[in-house]
């Protein structure tokens, strides 16, 4: 994508998933794949005088280890996992105290969309949702007691692109307010918010930074020590840890981020140009193709896009049903970002638990798919969708 105009991909950033954190001389035996420790309790040589490490939720050396990758990967400093990515939301989300106000994308994932409206509301700390794709809309939300925007980009599941840089640079002159960039559908090898002046980035690496469908995690990397002390309190407090066995999956699978993230973002970009020219396609969402809407912002400030993005067609319910139960390679599920691809119906599924109003406003509707493309032949993929499409129009 970068000969597009899109920004050139890092380089050395495989060799920084590869070596970041893996020194075998941390290890007595030097051990070249980082060990699992599982060990929940740590002997001290005197009281509370401890060598590193004393309780398994407060530290653990293979946790460490994935949160010194991901911190290099980003281009931070600090780097802290969770037990999954809405743990990773609810821990930043305790930054705040009762009267805070957050100001939020409008079309975001659906269980922070939940967490935001149904649990967090209950503790004193409200929520505006806006458009992102306008700064004004932004500025207009803000008030007094503001201290987070949370940016989601590209949004999910309408990929929505919101300018990081535009916005962080509008949101500072009203304060100290904390700039949180959702960076899941791009990882840091397609996205580094940090370098466009976000405070905090964060992660469900359930989705591409694992790829393997197999582990349930979240992580957050800052810069400013302040943030992570902070954080990291609240990490050993609430005691949203991550187990020592899924830490060594998400460093293993980290090894191949780079090759990973470049197959998805060519295949996708393959099949979202094919769904382009189809005759039952209405739209097609994808940051990648010159007819997004933010396609400009896209190129600006990422080195192309992934494999997720939507599309609506020209039926309805019955045609999406139809569709997708006809799929055979592509399989029906939520989530994404693993190495199978992947459909779904937001509107029933991903998205279900979002007020329905708010749905038809964002224009979530029984139209709209979402595909999440892994790493299979691209013409195997395209030749799925297109029998699909057969069956159900």
């Amino acid at each position: 994508m970068a000969d597009q105009g899109f920004l050139k991909d890092k380089v050395g950033f495989a060799t920084i998933a590869i070596h970041a954190g893996q020194e075998p001389e941390k290890w007595k035996s030097a051990a070249v794949v980082p060990p699992i420790v599982t060990s929940t309790t740590f002997k001290q040589p005197a009281p509370a005088e401890h060598t590193g490490f004393e309780y398994g939720r407060s530290g653990n050396p293979s946790r460490n280890t994935l949160e010194e990758c991901l911190a290099a990967l980003e281009g931070g400093k600090y780097g802290i996992t969770f037990s999954s990515g809405l743990g990773a939301t609810t821990t930043l989300v305790a930054l705040l105290s009762k009267g805070d106000h957050i100001v939020c994308s409008d079309d975001i994932y659906g269980g922070t969309n939940r967490l935001l409206r149904n649990v967090v509301a209950r503790q004193g700390i409200e929520t505006t949702f806006t458009d992102f794709t306008n700064i004004k809309n932004i500025e207009n939300a803000i008030q007094e007691n503001t201290k987070m925007v949370w940016i989601e980009t590209p949004t999910n599941p309408l990929l929505k692109v919101a300018d990081i840089a535009a916005i962080t640079a509008a949101v500072k002159n009203y304060g100290n307010i904390l700039i949180v960039v959702d960076n899941t559908f791009l990882t840091s090898y397609l996205q580094r918010p940090l370098d466009f002046g976000a405070d905090i980035v964060m992660y469900s690496l359930t989705k591409y930074m694992n790829g393997h469908s197999d582990v349930i995690m979240g992580a957050a990397i800052v810069n400013e020590p302040e943030i992570e002390q902070k954080l990291r309190f609240l990490q050993n407090a609430m005691g949203v840890v991550p187990a020592p066995f899924d830490c060594y999956l998400v460093n293993r699978s980290l090894k191949t981020l780079a090759l990973r993230m470049a197959r998805h973002r060519t295949s996708a970009f393959t099949i979202a140009k094919w769904l382009e020219q189809h005759p039952k396609v209405v739209e097609v969402l994808h940051p990648g193709l010159p007819s997004h809407p933010q396609y400009e912002i896209a190129k600006k400030q990422t080195s192309g896009h992934s494999g997720v993005f939507s599309f609506k067609h020209s039926g309805g319910l019955e045609e999406s049903r139809k569709f997708l139960s006809s799929l055979k390679v592509f399989i029906l599920a939520e989530s994404l970002g693993g190495y199978e691809s992947l459909a779904e119906l937001p509107s029933l599924m991903t998205h279900a638990s979002v007020p329905a109003q708010q749905r038809l406003e964002l224009g979530i509707t029984d139209s709209l798919i979402r595909l999440s493309v892994g790493l299979e032949d691209t013409t195997d993929l395209i030749e799925d969708l297109d029998q699909a499409f057969k069956a159900a129009f």
